[in-house]
């Protein structure tokens, strides 16, 4: 089991020498401010993250599982800000593949810099697949989702988690990027994967600075939160 998927507290999965993340959303801070919304810069933030997780590691392929931008409208800032990000992560992998997600719209030019983009690939008997539709296939592992579960703090905030779903059949990544918005699992599913499997003895793993807390089975933690 050791060779099997390993979860790591940066939001990361490694499989022998692949390093799986999904959904980086960048641009979202962009798309934030048409609204209204100021975000601090989130794109350092993640790139950074990234690189020094890859620095320290040393991976020879990198896979972004989808949703490595945000707007489906392509954006001429969100175009350099994926160069810039290309520019910066391909040279810490000898591949850099994204699995094209629903926001990544657009993207295919990437290829000119380096990023190999398909629809599905597979590491060590996994297929992965961003989740947002249906394949054909026996063991995935999929972003989309930005599992995440509500847990009371000290002081009794309700205060929401992202959190690894890690099954036999199944594993589901927590959201890279640090904005995006957590679904609770526990309350409602996004990916039709969620649907079509059971996950009652999937384990519920959250990264927490720097380290990894094991909640158990998501049946268990369901009981466990209904009861408080």
């Amino acid at each position: 089991m050791s060779m099997g998927p390993k979860p790591l507290p940066e939001k990361a999965l490694k499989i022998r020498r692949t390093m799986v993340v999904a959904d980086l959303h960048l641009g979202y801070e962009f798309a934030m401010a048409k609204e209204g919304f100021y975000l601090p810069r989130v794109f350092h933030e993640v790139v950074g993250n990234l690189k020094s997780l890859l620095e320290r590691e040393k991976p020879k392929k990198l896979v972004i599982n989808g949703d490595l931008k945000h707007s489906f409208v392509p954006e001429w800032r969100e175009r350099k800000e994926l160069r810039v990000f290309a520019e910066e992560i391909t040279p810490l992998a000898d591949e850099v593949i994204l699995v094209k997600g629903n926001h990544d719209i657009g993207t295919l030019w990437l290829r000119e810099l380096g990023v190999e983009i398909v629809d599905e690939h597979e590491v060590g008997g996994w297929k992965l697949v961003h989740g947002h539709k249906l394949v054909e296939g026996e063991r995935f592992i999929i972003g989309h989702e930005h599992p995440a579960i509500r847990l009371r703090d000290e002081v009794g905030a309700l205060i929401k988690v992202p959190v690894f779903l890690m099954g036999e059949e199944l594993i589901v990544l927590p959201a890279f990027s640090p904005w995006a918005y957590g679904n609770d699992v526990l309350r409602e599913i996004v990916s039709p994967f969620l649907r079509t499997k059971e996950l009652k003895g999937t384990r519920v793993i959250a990264p927490l600075d720097n380290e990894l807390l094991d909640f158990g089975t998501l049946g268990r933690l369901s009981e466990v939160l209904k009861s408080l």
